[in-house]
């Protein structure tokens, strides 16, 4: 970008929108000009964004009491917007935006599904229900993608199977039949998966299985499909028994095979982030009690100094290792509880290569609850 042409640029959006009132200015993903100002650096880049920014502070404070001029701006990294962005006068009411709820969802759905032609069999509610966590535009991309497998498959109507299809493409990727598994892999990712399934199932406070798989999909040579209940607040237990759940993979391959593989890195992954999370942002630590290092600013990440000593650090460390040796243990000793049960399911999967949670009730059992 030419020195100039972002203030410029600025100057001219806000003198359209004076002209045009009422009028609403919306600045989306506004933190590419309102980064906070660093003040060291002697890039022209920066300077350029410096330059914007400062601009877009004049014209806000610029305002006089009824201009008839709404000045809106979105961002997903509020935490690194520059401070005077944020002054009274200026974007001084914040509005957070979370992930729509089961109710929400639900209305989502019936927008998009407008246009659609849907067979009798789609049910809005259960869609909705099987959809936790999604976002507005995951719904789109759902429509979107059960339209295509209808298309795909030649059908005149749009069924709620292929709904479910595109659920679980959106979610681990498309289906990729045609990698080559030699069959001892498919036993080793068969027992794997059923680790991770039986696990669940056994722990009072994990989340509720929905569906296993072991076709590939995406990046993933399995998968375990679970239904996280929506609430606010996680439990010390359910952190802990999803760690379990995460190792159970791991812990069947070392107990079925008596080798381990690379098979668990996203499982390890997703561990060990949150036990570190567990130990240094939410305070549930025996050793580190009730302390938290959780940087709500972002600012931490740009410093060179950590918010505590390397004594801290080695009992940090030292306290993620406990915790994910305990969850480990649990895993292994659940799965040599009900040996029998994992190579039941094993077995199935092995045959049917996906099983609902009907079919896996079947073999393991009612499902504890808390």
């Amino acid at each position: 970008m030419f020195v100039g042409v972002g203030a410029a640029r600025v100057r001219d959006l806000f003198k359209k929108a004076k002209a045009q009132t009422p009028s609403i200015i919306f600045i989306d993903e506004i933190d590419t000009i309102g980064r906070a100002r660093s003040g060291t650096s002697v890039f022209h880049e920066s300077d350029e964004r410096d330059s914007t920014l400062n601009q877009l502070l004049a014209e806000l404070d610029g305002f006089g009491t009824n201009t008839g001029v709404i000045v809106l701006a979105a961002t997903n990294r509020g935490d690194i917007l520059d401070p005077a962005l944020l002054r009274p006068g200026r974007f001084d009411r914040h509005i957070q935006l979370e992930l729509p709820n089961q109710t929400e969802r639900k209305a989502i759905f019936e927008v998009h599904m407008k246009p659609l032609a849907l067979d009798a069999d789609v049910d809005v509610g259960m869609l909705a229900a099987q959809t936790p966590g999604f976002s507005g535009a995951d719904i789109a991309n759902i429509c979107n993608e059960a339209a295509l497998i209808a298309t795909h498959r030649q059908k005149e109507l749009i069924q709620k199977q292929d709904f479910l299809d595109a659920i679980d493409r959106v979610i681990g990727g498309m289906e990729k039949r045609s990698k080559i598994i030699s069959p001892e892999e498919k036993k080793r990712i068969a027992f794997h998966e059923a680790g991770h399934v039986t696990t669940s199932w056994f722990l009072k406070h994990a989340q509720p299985v929905h569906k296993v798989s072991i076709i590939p999909r995406g990046k993933s040579l399995g998968s375990a499909w679970y239904l996280p209940e929506e609430h606010q607040i996680v439990t010390k237990s359910e952190f802990f028994d999803a760690l379990c759940t995460a190792l159970g993979g791991r812990a069947a391959e070392e107990i079925f095979f008596e080798e381990i593989s690379s098979n668990a890195v996203d499982d390890l992954e997703k561990a060990t982030k949150q036990a570190y999370s567990m130990v240094m942002n939410y305070g549930l630590s025996d050793v580190l009690r009730n302390l938290s290092f959780y940087d709500s600013t972002g600012k931490l990440r740009q410093s060179l100094h950590k918010p505590y000593s390397e004594k801290t650090a080695e009992k940090i460390d030292e306290e993620v290792q406990a915790i994910i040796d305990k969850a480990f243990a649990t895993s292994k000793e659940i799965l040599t509880t009900h040996r029998e049960r994992v190579e039941n399911l094993a077995a199935r999967l092995m045959e049917k290569e996906t099983l609902q949670k009907e079919e896996i009730k079947e073999i393991l059992g009612e499902r504890v609850t808390a």
